[in-house]
């Protein structure tokens, strides 16, 4: 492990300014271009701008959505001109010249192919090196191949802690690509960057030089003018497996010692040693002569070296490669994505014994010089990403790293907010401009105190939120707290809809009823209970005439359709086998879905059977278009599969999800498709190439409701993890967290006019919210 720390620490060292001065140049080129966001953008800032009052609290909002938003179009802007500078790329006349040289066992086109435009992940190669042992003939020429067992331990490690399919640090580990018994060293690079320069990339190189292996890296991000190519350390391949002999000696030592005093023959026991006894042999009398004052380093010491000497060495270069690789992640997905560093969590588990003080400053210090050249172009930012590095690094023994980080997060935060007080509490000053908005910082504050420990803290953490609570409830209109609350059932809420004259609430739940309520004042309005079952899903037809109601409760499964003035039963649907998830309605008011482990369509005024639709699994969610045409459902399998809900022809199946499928909702133009899912993740799609254009995180649990305003803009998901989240579907920003309820958010459902946010949870209540898109 000491190696591969070394090698860590030199490439921290080394690499750290090179990204702050690629941040650097970004920053420049920004000023020096002056992006001008989209209209719709530009828009969407002025109106909130001038709707906020001049305080310093109200610029640090302002300030932050615009640098949010420069980010996010400069993101968008640079993989735009990636996209153009791919295609032109591939055209070039001497491509063909390059392909003659090319190092990779892959060709371009299966490298720069993209199957959505969701995070570009960090591509990943190794070229191993060739190193001989004579002792050993694991290949016909004497060479020890190490890159398998390099590319084993390298994507075993990055599978489980920087999966390509992770929506947070994508990335990708292409082993076996690299052709090095011809290709290596700087010809090698140019002619990648060359031809790659659009995706990011990082090689890991290691090449022998006698008794040693130089390791190298190379790398390229995204907008990257050129490339990062230099010689990080050099390691003595010999002294790691003659190390590893040694070593092996002294355990034998142990070994023959108690096989000793056990009364075993030594002749016998030396039999069984092998080169262990050649080893210890020469290891004491090193060690005599040492003691006599020779220099043993003059002399030739050849231990015996076998197989686990040489699997000592793969893992010595496993463990440099994965700590690089992490690192280099780490830095890549923070000043593209902003996404905190994983590494400082891993690296006590991943280290053990080996870490030390030196090793853990050398990382910091890189990770503290790219977060301070991060501040000069999101600057507003710096209180977030400070306490972000924070809570990486509250994992590591010496917690003074991460209150150093703490301490900067608040002192930035005061700054901002132009605090008139000085305190030697940093969270007592917080109190004189704490504000409603400043909630969800105050509770990731009290996170990490409650992570490390800081009992103190927490309280004062908790003193500001109850700060925050009494704003709320002096201004209950600019805050997140729900209107009121309806307590009527009796058991979990599953279910809830509004009707579209935005007057009427109908819920559902597993008590076996339905009640129906003025959405406005809470008044209960009437209560069904005929024969139910377990309530599982309720829609509202789009005049406001019927009531579809799914049973889950088997073997009473079935759908039954009431008029909703009256309270008139009109039909009973039966033909479902299993419990029946989830009722849909069309938006032109003709068909009804319901989902089983099947999805059969039926003619909503009269009750016939159109068609059913096969699934081989649980149907959790069901989205019609609206001009009827497509019919999406998600099910237990992950998948999303796209019908013609007129004939039960399958279109398309849709597959990015790494959790069962829990909520679906239609975009009123129908051009977008959106879907929660078990994975934690909101997946936005363009509904007719089936690409994803988005992908929301910020859920710590499933997703199991989305709701739309009606002018496709405001997204809306209630989750297992007892939140309600608000997203601006064009930017996938995070526009609000709700609070409030204590059991999982089963259903949001938007009024109309999208005054009215309705949502039943496992906590038996329902919940309305007056909020403003």
């Amino acid at each position: 492990m000491e190696q591969g720390l070394k090698l860590l620490i030199q490439l921290v060292l080394e690499f750290a300014p090179v990204i702050v001065t690629l941040i650097q140049k970004r920053t420049e080129e920004m000023a020096i271009t002056n992006y001008q966001l989209p209209k719709k953008t530009q828009d969407f800032l002025d109106v909130n701008i001038s709707n906020q009052s001049n305080s310093s609290v109200a610029r640090v909002e302002q300030q932050k959505l615009l640098q949010q938003q420069l980010a996010i179009y400069q993101r968008e802007t640079q993989i735009k001109i990636a996209e153009q500078e791919k295609d032109t790329t591939l055209k070039l006349p001497e491509v063909n010249k390059v392909l003659d040289s090319w190092p990779l066992r892959l060709y371009p086109l299966q490298i720069l192919d993209h199957t959505s435009n969701e995070r570009i992940p960090l591509k990943i190669f190794i070229a191993p090196p060739q190193v001989k042992f004579d002792q050993f003939d694991y290949s016909n020429d004497g060479t020890l191949e190490i890159e398998l067992m390099l590319a084993e331990g390298l994507r075993t490690f990055i599978n489980k802690h920087y999966s390509l399919h992770s929506p947070i640090r994508p990335t990708e580990f292409l082993a076996g690509a690299w052709d090095s018994k011809r290709f290596h060293s700087e010809s090698s690079i140019k002619a990648l960057f060359g031809i790659l320069k659009t995706e990011p990339i990082l090689i890991l190189e290691s090449e022998k030089d006698g008794n040693y292996l130089n390791f190298r890296i190379a790398y390229w991000g995204l907008g990257q003018g050129n490339y990062y190519y230099k010689t990080i350390a050099r390691l003595s391949h010999r002294e790691i497996v003659q190390e590893s002999a040694k070593s092996r000696a002294l355990e034998w030592k142990k070994i023959r010692d108690e096989l000793l005093a056990q009364g075993v023959n030594l002749e016998e026991i030396e039999q069984l040693g092998r080169d262990n006894v050649f080893n210890l042999a020469l290891l004491e009398k090193a060690e005599k002569w040492k003691a006599q004052g020779i220099d043993i380093s003059k002399l030739s010491l050849q231990y015996q070296v076998n197989h686990q000497d040489f699997e000592k060495l793969c893992d010595v270069l496993t463990t440099c490669h994965f700590l690089v690789a992490a690192w280099v992640a780490d830095v890549y997905h923070l000043v593209h994505y902003d996404v905190p560093p994983l590494l400082p969590e891993l690296l006590p588990s991943l280290l053990e014994d080996a870490l030390d003080l030196q090793s853990v400053q050398a990382i910091i210090i890189g990770y503290k010089q790219v977060y301070q050249a991060l501040e000069k172009e999101r600057r507003y930012w710096v209180p977030e990403l400070a306490l972000q590095l924070a809570q990486s690094l509250s994992h590591l023994t010496d917690r003074s790293w991460a209150q150093e980080q703490v301490d900067y997060s608040i002192n930035t935060w005061l700054e901002l907010r132009q605090s008139p007080q000085q305190f030697t509490n940093l969270l007592e000053a917080m109190h004189s401009v704490i504000r409603i908005e400043d909630e969800e910082y105050v509770q990731k504050l009290r996170e990490y105190f409650m992570t490390v420990g800081d009992r103190l803290s927490v309280l004062e953490a908790e003193k500001l939120l109850d700060a925050i609570a009494n704003l709320k409830h002096k201004h209950p209109l600019e805050s997140t707290d729900p209107s009121y609350t309806l307590l009527k059932h009796s058991s979990k809420v599953t279910s809830v809809a509004i009707s579209p004259d935005g007057n009427i609430l109908v819920s559902g739940c597993v008590d076996k009823i339905i009640n129906v309520c003025n959405l406005k004042t809470g008044k209960l309005l009437r209560t069904i209970t005929e024969n139910l079952g377990e309530v599982s899903s309720v829609a509202i037809s789009p005049d406001g005439n019927f009531l579809a109601v799914g049973s889950c409760e088997h073997p009473k499964s079935n759908v039954k359709v009431w008029h909703l003035k009256t309270g008139k039963l009109l039909h009973t649907l039966l033909g479902h086998q299993k419990p029946v998830n989830i009722v849909v309605i069309s938006p032109d008011g003709q068909i009804l879905a319901s989902g089983s482990n099947k999805i059969k369509i039926w003619n909503l005024h009269k009750g016939d059977r159109i068609c059913t639709l096969w699934h081989s699994s649980a149907v959790h969610a069901i989205a019609i278009s609206p001009d009827g045409t497509i019919l999406a459902s998600g099910s237990s399998d992950n998948k999303i599969r796209l019908w013609n809900p007129s004939t039960g022809d399958p279109l398309r199946t849709l597959n990015s999800h790494d959790g069962e499928v829990k909520s679906l909702a239609m975009s009123p133009d129908g051009q977008l498709l959106l879907s929660g899912g078990a994975d934690k993740t909101i997946k936005i799609w363009h509904l007719i190439t089936g690409k994803v254009l988005h992908t929301l995180t910020g859920h710590l649990d499933e997703v199991k409701s989305l709701a739309m305003s009606s002018d496709g803009q405001i997204l809306l998901s209630g989750s297992a993890d007892k939140t309600i989240k608000v997203w601006r579907i064009s930017t996938g920003e995070l526009l609000q967290t709700l609070t409030g309820h204590s059991g999982t958010v089963n259903s949001v459902a938007l009024s109309p006019d999208g005054k009215f946010l309705a949502s039943g949870s496992a906590d038996k209540t329902i919940k309305i919210w007056q909020i403003f898109l």
